[in-house]
C-alpha cells in the first residue's frame, strides 16, 4: 500500500457511518443476543476457545451478523477473508481457496471465509464452496436475512451450525445509543442532549434494528445545529424527522412473507380476531396483494371453519368479489370484514375426512362397488345392478339405513362431526344414522355367524402384558417425557440436570438445546466419569460440563467454574430425597435459575413406599406375630431423622414457595406395577444390617427377637421366593418457576 492508499483508507475510515464506526471490536463490546453468546452459551465458548467450526448467522437486518464476523475476525488466530455474496462469483471464491491453501501449506494456519448475504450464491457458487468447506481447507460463516433451510443448499447447511440472531430489545438498543454518544467513534467529542421522548421514539421506531437506530442518530446529530454553548439538542421533534416510519421486515418471496400470512392464518385458526387483524395490517402496511390474502382465507373457510359455519365461504367469495370492484383503499373493508368472520366463526376441520379417505384408497386393495349401487340403467337385467337399492326418498325423513361402503370398509369412520356451531347439531343426527348404519351391516352378516366373537381369558398372556406395561424402562420413559413437557425448551437454552445418575435426562437434554448448554451434577467420581466417557463420541463444546460433588455443594461447584451462570431451566430425578438441607439447595436454585426459569423434578416418595409386609398373609404367623411386623416396617418410614422419608408432597412444596418459587405445582402418581422377588431380594431384607445400614430385618429385631425374624423370613420365602407380585411406587412430579424480573 504506497502513501496515497493509505491517504485514502484513513479518510473512508473518517467518513464511515456511525454505525460502522461502532462497529464492536471484542465480545465485550458486542450487546444483545444474550440467548446466544450470553454466558456458558456455545457460541461464546467457542469463540474465546478459537474453536469454531462452520456457521450461518440468520436474522432480521441490523441485529449484528457482520459485526458477530467482525469480532470473530478480530479474535481468532485463523486468517479471515471476508467476501460479499452480491459481489462474489466462482472466480473470487477460488481466489479465497488458492489463498487458504497456501497459508495452510506454508504457515499451518486455517482459514475463515465470511460471506455475507450466503443466501445470494446461486448452486454452482453454494458446489464450488462445498469441497473445500467439507474437507477443512475453509472455515465457513455465513449471513443472510433469508431463511437458511430454503436459501442454502443442504450438502453445506448439513456441514455448518445455524445461529438464528433476534431483533434487538428495547434495553439493548438504549445501551447501543448510549455507546454511540460517549464512545471516541462516536460524540464523545461533541456536546449532544438527547431529550428522553426523542430517544424513546428512536428506540420505538427502529424496531429491533441497530443500524436504523445508529443512522436515524446521526442523521439527527449532524443536521442539528449547535446551540450557543455548542450543544446538539435532539427534540422529539427532530427525531421523528431522523426516523419517521417504521420499517417492516417484509419481502414478498422472502421468509418474513411466509411467516407473517402463517401468523394470520394461526390466529385465525385460533380464533384471537385482535391478532388477525394486526397480521393482516402488517402485510397490507407492507403491500401484499389482497387477492393473494383472499385466496389463502377461501382456502381457511373450507379447511377450518368447513360445515361449523357454512357461510363462511360464501362470505370470503362475496368480501373478494366486492374488493375486486372497489379496489383500493376502500376495499380495506371486505377485506377486514372477511378475516374477522372467519376468526370469530366456530371451527371444524372435518373436511379432513376426504384425505383419511384418499389414505385408504391409496393402501387399501381395490373394492367392488356393492351390487346395490351400481349403475343399473346398462345391464340391471344382466347382472341385476342397482337390485335392491333402496330409494331414500321413498323413506320418511328421506333416509333409510343400508350399506354404501365396499364389503371390506364396512364400519370405517371417516368424517367425525365437531361440535362447533351448526355441525354440532348436524353431527347428532349424523351419529344416530351411523349407529343405524352399523346396525343394518350387523343385520345383514346374522346368516353368516356373530358379528363379534370372544375368548377365553388366556392368563400367561394377560400376565405377560401385564408386566410388559409396569416394564421399569417404560416407566422410566414416562417420567422423562413428563419432566420435560413442562419445559418451554428452546435451542439455545442452558439446562441443569441436579442427579446425573446414567444420564437419563442429561442425553435428552442435550437433545432439546444443541445451541445452549447442559451442566449436569454427578454425586461421585464415578458417576462424572461415566458421563464423560459417554460423552466422548461428541465434539468437546457439545459436551455436558459435568461437576462432581453431593448436592449441597452445588453453589460452590458452579462458582468455581462460572459464577455468573443462570439456568433457563433445572430438571432432577430423585435428586432431594436423601438430602438434609433441602432448604439451602432451594434457596440455591433460584439464585442459579433465570428470570422466568423453571425447576421440573420428579422424585420418589418413599415414605409412601411399597410395604413388604403386605406382600404376603401372616394371618398363619398369629395376629401378635403379624401386628409387630406390620409396627417394625412403619417405624422405618415414620422416622424423624431419615431425610429419605421425614418429607411428603406437602413439605416439600412449602420448602419451594419458602425459598421464592411461584407457580408450584406438584402431583403425586402411583405406580401399580409388578415385580419378580428373587432369592437376592429376600437375602437383603433380612440382612442384620446394622446402624449405617438399617435393613428390613433390622427393624425387626428392634421389636422381635432372632427366633421369630427368622420364622418370619421362612415364611416370606415359603411365599415369595421366584414370584411375581404386585408392587406399587409413588412418585411426586414437582414444576415451579422463578419470578420474571418486575413480575
Amino acid at each position: 500500500m504506497d502513501l496515497f492508499d493509505a491517504g485514502l483508507q484513513a479518510q473512508l475510515e473518517r467518513e464511515q457511518p456511525l454505525a460502522a464506526r461502532l462497529r464492536p471490536r471484542t465480545l465485550d463490546e458486542f450487546i444483545g443476543q444474550e440467548h446466544i453468546l450470553g454466558p456458558g452459551r456455545l457460541l461464546r465458548r467457542a469463540i474465546q476457545a478459537d474453536q469454531l467450526s462452520s456457521l450461518i448467522f440468520y436474522g432480521p437486518p441490523g441485529t449484528g451478523k457482520t459485526t458477530l464476523a467482525a469480532v470473530i475476525a478480530n479474535t481468532t488466530r485463523s486468517h479471515f477473508i471476508s467476501i460479499n455474496a452480491v459481489l462474489a462469483g466462482v472466480a473470487d471464491i477460488r481466489s479465497a481457496i488458492d489463498e487458504a491453501q497456501e497459508r495452510r501449506k506454508l504457515h499451518s494456519q486455517k482459514t475463515i471465509l465470511f460471506v455475507d448475504e450466503v443466501h445470494r450464491f446461486n448452486k454452482a457458487q453454494q458446489d464450488a464452496l462445498l469441497p473445500w468447506v467439507e474437507n477443512g481447507t475453509v472455515v465457513l460463516i455465513g449471513a443472510t436475512t433469508e431463511n437458511p433451510y430454503f436459501a442454502v443448499n443442504r450438502p453445506l447447511l448439513s456441514r455448518s451450525r445455524v445461529f438464528q440472531l433476534r431483533s434487538l430489545e428495547e434495553e439493548s438498543l438504549r445501551r447501543i445509543v448510549a455507546q454511540a454518544l460517549a464512545d471516541a467513534r462516536g460524540y464523545e467529542g461533541k456536546q449532544v442532549e438527547l431529550a428522553p421522548e426523542a430517544l424513546d421514539h428512536l428506540v420505538d421506531v427502529a424496531n429491533g434494528d441497530a443500524r436504523a437506530l445508529l443512522n436515524a442518530l446521526e442523521l439527527a446529530v449532524e443536521t442539528t445545529t449547535p446551540d450557543g454553548s455548542g450543544t446538539h439538542p435532539i427534540s422529539l421533534e427532530v427525531a421523528e424527522e431522523s426516523i419517521q416510519r417504521r420499517a417492516l421486515l417484509y419481502d414478498k418471496e422472502g421468509d418474513y412473507h411466509f411467516d407473517t400470512i402463517s401468523a394470520f392464518i394461526k390466529s385465525m385458526r385460533g380464533s384471537d380476531p385482535d391478532a388477525t387483524v394486526y397480521w393482516l395490517a402488517r402485510m397490507v402496511y407492507a403491500g401484499e396483494d389482497p387477492m393473494f390474502i383472499f385466496r389463502r382465507m377461501l382456502i381457511f373457510a373450507s379447511e377450518d371453519v368447513g360445515l361449523a359455519d357454512s357461510d363462511a365461504l360464501q362470505v370470503v367469495v362475496a368480501a373478494a368479489d366486492c374488493y375486486e370492484r372497489v379496489g383500493l383503499p376502500e376495499g380495506r373493508f371486505p377485506l377486514a370484514q372477511a378475516a374477522l368472520y372467519l376468526a370469530t366463526a366456530p371451527k371444524s376441520n372435518s373436511a379432513f375426512a376426504f384425505f383419511d379417505a384418499l389414505e385408504a384408497v391409496e393402501q387399501e386393495q381395490d373394492e367392488d362397488v356393492p351390487n346395490h349401487l351400481k349403475d343399473a340403467s346398462r345391464d340391471a337385467e344382466g347382472f341385476g345392478h342397482g337390485a335392491n337399492y333402496l330409494y331414500p326418498h321413498a323413506y320418511r325423513d328421506h333416509w333409510v339405513a343400508q350399506q354404501y361402503l365396499p364389503d371390506g370398509l364396512q364400519g370405517r369412520i371417516f368424517y367425525t362431526p365437531s361440535n362447533s356451531g351448526r355441525e354440532a347439531r348436524r353431527g347428532t343426527e349424523v351419529r344416530r344414522r351411523r349407529e343405524l348404519q352399523l346396525a343394518a351391516m350387523a343385520e345383514g352378516r346374522q346368516a353368516g355367524g356373530e358379528v363379534l366373537t370372544s375368548s377365553p381369558p388366556d392368563r400367561r398372556r394377560d400376565e405377560w402384558l401385564q408386566r410388559a406395561t409396569n416394564n421399569v424402562s417404560e416407566q422410566l420413559e414416562r417420567q422423562r417425557e413428563r419432566v420435560f413437557a413442562a419445559l418451554a425448551t428452546q435451542r439455545h437454552h442452558l439446562i441443569l440436570d441436579l442427579n446425573a445418575g446414567a444420564g437419563l435426562f442429561t442425553w435428552e437434554a442435550l437433545r432439546l438445546v444443541p445451541e445452549g448448554g447442559v451442566w449436569t451434577l454427578a454425586a461421585d467420581k464415578t458417576t462424572a466419569v461415566t458421563i464423560q466417557e459417554t460423552a466422548a463420541h461428541l465434539e468437546a463444546l457439545e459436551r455436558p460440563e459435568v461437576l462432581t460433588g453431593p448436592i449441597d455443594q452445588l453453589e460452590s461447584l458452579l462458582q468455581e467454574r462460572e459464577p455468573d451462570l443462570h439456568f433457563d431451566a433445572v430438571v432432577a430425578r430423585n435428586a432431594l430425597a436423601g438430602c438434609t438441607v433441602k432448604n439451602q439447595v432451594l434457596s440455591v436454585l433460584a439464585r442459579t435459575l433465570a428470570p422466568g426459569g423453571v425447576v421440573s423434578l420428579v422424585e420418589a416418595l418413599p415414605a409412601q413406599a411399597q410395604r413388604l409386609h403386605q406382600l404376603v398373609d401372616l394371618t398363619a404367623l398369629g395376629q401378635p406375630l403379624a401386628a409387630a411386623v406390620a409396627a417394625a416396617e412403619e417405624s422405618i418410614y415414620g422416622d424423624p431423622d431419615n431425610p429419605l422419608v421425614n418429607w411428603d408432597a406437602a413439605n416439600l412444596e412449602a420448602l419451594f414457595v419458602e425459598a421464592g418459587f411461584v407457580a408450584v405445582d406438584v402431583q403425586c402418581e402411583t405406580v401399580e406395577g409388578r415385580r419378580r422377588v428373587t432369592p437376592h431380594h429376600l437375602s437383603h431384607w433380612f440382612s442384620p444390617g446394622g446402624e449405617k445400614n438399617r435393613t428390613f430385618a433390622y427393624h425387626l429385631l428392634q421389636r422381635l427377637d432372632q427366633r421369630e425374624v427368622e420364622r418370619l423370613k421362612r415364611h416370606f420365602a415359603a411365599h415369595l421366593t421366584n414370584k411375581t407380585v404386585a408392587w406399587n411406587s409413588t412418585h411426586l412430579y414437582l414444576q415451579a418457576s422463578r419470578r420474571r424480573a418486575g413480575g
